[in-house]
């Protein structure tokens, strides 16, 4: 199997998928530091973006958990 095919598999991987819901959570510490600025400094255009960006981090964990319960025990890179 060449590199590029396990980089693709590992991306449909249990492993994968755990990988990128830490950098999706990561990332929610920026918007949730955005949210806190905008809050103090009372800006109401960057607290809509930091809320929609907010919005988007939680719905990109939603989908990469239904993913994580879609692979199950059918690990690709396992087998």
């Amino acid at each position: 199997m060449s590199k590029l095919n396990k980089a693709k598999d590992f991306k449909k991987s249990k492993s994968g998928t755990y990988l990128s819901i830490a950098t999706t959570a990561f990332g929610a510490i920026g918007v949730a530091k955005r949210l806190r600025k905008a809050r103090a400094e009372n800006d109401t255009l960057v607290l809509i973006d930091a809320t929609v960006a907010a919005v988007a981090v939680v719905t990109g964990l939603a989908v990469l958990y239904r993913e994580l319960k879609r692979l199950g025990d059918d690990d690709v890179l396992l087998g």
